[in-house]
């Protein structure tokens, strides 16, 4: 009599690796996906600093005896694109609420206890910040 070898399914190392390659590509998905996200919001805010520092500039212009240190966010609010009625706010990385600084140029985003908030430790990388 002959033997016959029948293979019906995988064997449990078979399934072992799939699961574990399955698991690798969720993983690395995922951490994409939060960098992603990260430098999503870092590209926003640099592009709402953009927009107040042209706004804080056209004001400048406009008044060009007034020192940078005594600008007010209601005197910007005027010059922003699209009749704007209210400065624009910026999400940090753990999404907080933060408020743009418009009495320093270029102006910054504002930590909350007063100093400058760029997670990506830079100020030319045109991330959190307008750059130099």
């Amino acid at each position: 009599m002959k033997r016959v070898n029948i293979r019906n399914g995988f064997t449990l190392v078979e399934m072992t690796v799939v699961i574990m390659v399955m698991m690798t590509l969720l993983g690395t998905g995922l951490y994409v996906s939060k960098q992603y996200g990260n430098w999503q919001l870092g590209r926003t805010a640099a592009e709402d600093l953009r927009t107040v520092y042209s706004a804080q500039r056209m004001y400048l212009a406009d008044n060009p005896t007034t020192v940078v240190t005594n600008i007010t966010a209601s005197q910007i609010i005027p010059y922003l694109p699209n009749r704007a009625t209210a400065m624009p706010t910026v999400k940090s990385l753990t999404g907080a609420t933060l408020s743009i600084r418009v009495n320093t140029t270029p102006p910054n985003i504002e930590d909350g206890s007063g100093g400058v908030y760029d997670p990506s430790g830079s100020t030319s990388d045109s991330l959190w910040d307008v750059g130099q």
